[in-house]
């Protein structure tokens, strides 16, 4: 039995199978700053892919990009009661503007602040300052402006982009005239996620709504998108919320309307960050390493020239990058095939496991016996790694752009019928908790998947199952009709199924 590149494989440890192939695939690294990470080139490609394909559908909806201060005066989050009580335990607070050395010579903090600064956990209240002084008018709405910036939030336990301290997103703010409006927007923002989502990365996702508890503090509904991860746990994929006029409230952003009577302005947000890089590493990746989707990997193909002699260096060398020209002159997606000609100085299985590891679409050797009978083998990541079709020199570049089409395809239906095949319909408490039991399981450590079934909308029953099987409720599905039926908890009458799972 041949050992796979990932050591433990999925099924033996998924908690570490992850963060070795995160490892294995150059994506991030741990950092002498608590709960940290450096994001490296290949995963930073990655976010970038993510960030210029998202960023142009937020601006074909008319909204414009700015950025707003790091630091948030203490006093703003204290504006609004239910934000400050929600995102308290998680901040970071700088309270001095200065060091000095004290009499042994060691670095103090000197000069306190006036009023702590607290470094951006999410930017509503800032924002909502800047809205007050820029809003007057109706004819000023809406107003809808973009951030890509980093945050902070002090989490206490951490996992590479799934969890971490510090990460990268992207906020919308925006400001309406009215509530339909702002739902409208609000629901928006959700449906650019899902395209992103599903078209870019290849994860199918439940669209759903948060339920109170569950909710963004301070807004009026939160809304999500949650994905089935290999270990079938849930992951919240982002976030959309409508906030009302509890922001605007306590910021005090008004505009006069079209009959000159003040209001408060009704306003939404909605964030997607790189916690997203993190699902996607879990959605396709295998136990030889990182999967990507086409539409979202750094690069598309790697050309790997094979350089027995010296003396044919030259020749395959020259052909190796005039292939590469005419790849790189093919549309694919947004833009062109991305090509890599590694020429790396290393053994030819280390620079080949290498690209398998890192997760790069394509892989073609390239040798005097392949330019000599004109014979090319092309090895796909989604297929097993010793699999190779042969393709002419003129085929490969016909053909490639079809072939990642395809695969972009294929991971996608993949991805959507595991998770269909471990969404179960349970309409008995026993049956509930025997689902979510772990001893029940073969394999404990991976669990169950998602169970539809009816709630009665009481906080109660979400209390008692995250406290007995750590169980919550992933969304209420905005695709689920309604249907009379029984809570799977507390047998009182619900008229409609949710999404509970266990989840990231």
């Amino acid at each position: 039995m041949n050992k796979s590149a990932i050591q433990p494989t999925r099924q033996e440890d998924y908690p570490e199978w992850y963060q070795q192939v995160v490892r294995a695939a150059d994506l991030a690294d741990h950092t002498p700053v608590r709960g940290c990470m450096v994001i490296k080139p290949w995963g930073y490609a990655i976010w970038e892919k993510i960030q210029s394909s998202l960023d142009k559908m937020i601006k074909a909806t008319g909204h414009k990009n700015a950025y707003f201060p790091l630091f948030i005066p203490l006093s703003f989050l204290q504006k609004e009661a239910e934000h400050v009580e929600g995102f308290a335990k998680e901040c970071a607070v700088v309270t001095h503007h200065r060091l000095e050395q004290d009499a042994n010579g060691n670095l103090v903090p000197a000069g306190p602040l006036e009023e702590p600064l607290i470094v951006r956990p999410t930017s509503e209240t800032i924002i909502g300052e800047m809205f007050s002084r820029w809003i007057e008018s109706y004819r000023d709405l809406p107003l809808l402006i973009n951030q890509w910036c980093n945050v902070v939030r002090w989490e206490m336990r951490t996992r590479l982009f799934l969890r971490t301290t510090e990460f990268l997103w992207q906020e919308c703010h925006t400001a309406h005239a009215t509530s339909e409006e702002a739902q409208k927007e609000t629901r928006l923002g959700l449906d650019t996620y899902e395209t992103l989502i599903r078209d870019y990365l290849a994860i199918p996702t439940i669209k759903g709504e948060k339920t109170p508890s569950e909710r963004f503090p301070g807004a009026l509904a939160t809304f999500t998108l949650e994905s089935m991860m290999q270990d079938r746990k849930a992951l919240q994929s982002c976030t959309s919320h409508f906030l009302g006029q509890n922001f605007a409230r306590a910021s005090n952003i008004k505009f006069n309307d079209k009959n000159g009577q003040q209001d408060f302005a009704w306003t939404t947000s909605w964030g997607l960050t790189t916690r997203l890089i993190g699902a996607l590493v879990m959605t396709h990746s295998d136990d030889d390493g990182l999967v990507l989707p086409p539409r979202i990997s750094p690069e598309h193909i790697v050309l790997l020239p094979i350089i027995h002699k010296e003396e044919t260096r030259a020749e395959v060398m020259m052909f190796a990058q005039q292939l590469a020209e005419d790849l790189r002159k093919r549309a694919f997606g947004e833009g062109v095939i991305g090509v890599v000609v590694d020429d790396r100085d290393m053994r030819g299985g280390d620079k080949t496991w290498n690209w398998i590891k890192k997760g790069i679409p394509l892989r073609l050797e390239i040798g005097p016996r392949d330019i000599a009978g004109d014979k090319f083998m092309l090895a796909r990541r989604d297929k097993p790694h010793r699999e190779t079709v042969s393709l002419s020199r003129n085929e490969l570049v016909e053909k490639i752009p079809e072939i990642l089409e395809e695969m972009q395809g294929l991971l996608y239906a993949k991805a959507e019928k595991f998770r269909n095949s471990h969404i179960h319909r349970i309409d008995t408490k026993e049956e509930f908790y025997k689902f979510f039991t772990p001893q029940n399981s073969e394999k404990p450590e991976i669990h169950a998947g998602f169970a539809l079934s009816h709630w009665s909308g009481e906080e109660a029953v979400e209390e008692q199952v995250k406290k007995d099987l750590n169980v919550t409720i992933r969304c209420i599905p905005l695709d689920e009709p309604e249907e009379e039926g029984r809570c799977v908890i507390s047998g009182k009458p619900s008229r409609k199924r949710v999404i509970f799972a266990k989840s990231y």
